[in-house]
């Protein structure tokens, strides 16, 4: 599983211009699952991204969690984490998960995310999103479930 993390000040995601979920602060999750993912790479990128210190403390520097300063969650699913360029220009995706391995993980995910406390919005899986963000910092980190 791979999940790009974006601290956020303010993020959305629409589906034919009709917004379907919104934070006001916190992290935008790009989730990628992959065709060997498991419940036990979800537990992992559950305990990484909830513990993740990369908020501002009193100080300025980045030492506090999502939990710390009452964060949000905003979960976007991304197949397109497995791009494999290695031949030619157009990526492939075999690496990728179906959508029957990848749905009730990424849902896991989310639900996992929930039983922590937060607050957790969604796009819609395998649809057509369109997601604005105002990129804190910018920071941004990336998590790999098979590279830990």
């Amino acid at each position: 599983m791979k999940v790009v993390i974006q601290k956020s000040k303010k993020a959305s995601v629409s589906v034919e211009n009709q917004v379907i979920g919104e934070i006001s602060h916190g992290f935008v999750l790009l989730v990628g699952i992959n065709e060997a993912d498991t419940q036990e790479d979800v537990d992992y990128i559950l305990g990484k991204v909830s513990k993740m210190r990369i908020f501002d403390d009193k100080d300025g520097k980045m030492n506090l969690s999502l939990e710390q300063v009452q964060g949000q969650i905003l979960s976007i699913s991304q197949f397109t984490l497995f791009a494999d360029t290695k031949k030619g220009n157009r990526p492939s995706f075999i690496k990728a998960a179906r959508p029957e391995l990848a749905i009730p993980l990424y849902e896991a995910l989310n639900q996992g995310f929930r039983d922590l406390g937060f607050t957790v919005a969604t796009g819609e899986f395998g649809g057509d999103m369109q997601v604005s963000l105002i990129n804190d910092g910018p920071v941004t980190v990336i998590l790999d479930s098979q590279n830990r």
